[in-house]
């Protein structure tokens, strides 16, 4: 039997963690969700090697997410998903420069956030798509 993927989910606002939550659920992950920045770098330190995917809100009230994501990056080997609000190409660029495998803009479908998460836990570590 394969072992249940491990994804961690940073995330400030409830319902939008709730709904992320229940997609990834839904297409057979285990999820680790939390609220802040701070509790995000906790529970990658904690996880380690053991995370799958890291979906992580850019905007996050304690501490700028790709400032996060470099710190994740030190944690943890897994792809970062940013979804976050910010559309302008500038930011998806610099999402992609700080570490972003994928760049998902609010609002998303959720089948859009399945497949994508689906494709990075199947892709090589390192890779975009």
């Amino acid at each position: 039997m394969e072992e249940q993927q491990v994804c961690l989910v940073i995330e400030d606002d409830s319902d939008i963690r709730g709904l992320i939550t229940a997609v990834l659920t839904r297409a057979g992950f285990k999820v680790l969700a939390v609220g802040s920045g701070a509790e995000g770098k906790a529970a990658a330190a904690a996880a380690g090697a053991t995370l799958s995917l890291i979906s992580l809100d850019l905007g996050l009230p304690d501490i700028d997410g790709r400032d996060l994501s470099l710190e994740l990056r030190k944690l943890s080997p897994a792809p970062l998903l940013f979804l976050t609000a910010r559309a302008e190409d500038d930011d998806v660029l610099a999402g992609l420069a700080a570490g972003a495998a994928a760049y998902l803009t609010k609002p998303f479908l959720p089948s859009t956030l399945r497949e994508t998460a689906l494709k990075l836990t199947r892709v090589q570590p390192g890779a975009r798509i």
